[in-house]
């Protein structure tokens, strides 16, 4: 196992049991508004802070951009890119859709990403140029060929500043052209449930990079094809992504261009 990955799944699984272990007193959770509609608890920070101090102990000098705390700079070129709750909405509401994203890069190339799910103690991981595997197992995107039989994941708009036109154009499209579209809230989940063949494709826009990393090398690990939504490369600078098996991508690509 890449000694990242350990550290990152040693991480991912302290997070996880803070999860869990508040998740019968979300009444008494502290909430606050990062901005409308956008909400951070006193999980996502516990989570967080695990998570940063078993990376500090492994690795010192590495830098982190981490969703909560930011961007901390380190002296070598590896960078980890935190998210700690990925679905704080979902988690805050009950709802049993959410996850711990980490990802690691080095000199701009992601290197390894883990995905954990608390809940169904699920646990996605990748490293570059060894594949992708769910509880040890290797798993790969799906096979489907014909967009009518193809099951997709997506994510809703719901910041004011977010384009609600454009996306409602894309969605307008797809339902036309798919057996069926999921919007679950964790933007993690759906990129390994793509990785897994659970869904054949996923497309959102405005995402950040911590809600992605993570997931977009598991997609390519497993096979499957990761652009922005116009087919390019910019996808973390950007946000906007599209994913899935070779055969579904493009056909999803010309659905929402």
């Amino acid at each position: 196992m890449h000694p990242f990955i350990t550290i990152a799944v040693r991480a991912a699984r302290a997070a996880g049991n803070v999860m869990t272990r508040n998740l019968n007193r979300l009444d008494s959770i502290n909430i606050e508004n990062k901005r409308a509609r956008d909400f951070v608890s006193d999980v996502d920070r516990q989570s967080e802070f695990e998570i940063i101090n078993i990376i500090r102990r492994a690795y010192p000098d590495h830098s982190i951009l981490a969703e909560e705390s930011g961007d901390s700079a380190g002296s070598s070129t590896t960078q980890w890119i935190i998210d700690p709750l990925d679905g704080t909405t979902n988690y805050l509401h009950g709802f049993p859709q959410f996850a711990v994203s980490i990802a690691v890069k080095m000199n701009n190339v992601l290197e390894a990403g883990v995905v954990y799910d608390p809940m169904l103690q699920e646990l996605f991981v990748a490293a570059r140029g060894q594949g992708a595997t769910l509880n040890d197992r290797r798993i790969r995107v799906s096979n489907r060929i014909h967009l009518d039989t193809a099951l997709l994941g997506t994510g809703l708009p719901y910041l004011p500043h977010h384009d609600f036109d454009t996306y409602l154009r894309q969605l307008s499209n797809t339902m036309r052209n798919v057996a069926g579209i999921r919007r679950a809230g964790s933007a993690a989940l759906d990129l390994a449930y793509v990785a897994s063949g659970r869904l054949d494709g996923f497309w959102e826009n405005s995402l950040n990079i911590w809600d992605i990393a993570a997931g977009v090398l598991l997609v390519q690990e497993a096979g499957g094809l990761v652009t922005d939504t116009k087919g390019g490369t910019g996808f973390l600078q950007s946000g906007n992504i599209a994913c899935g098996n070779p055969k579904i991508h493009p056909q999803l690509l010309k659905l929402i261009q």
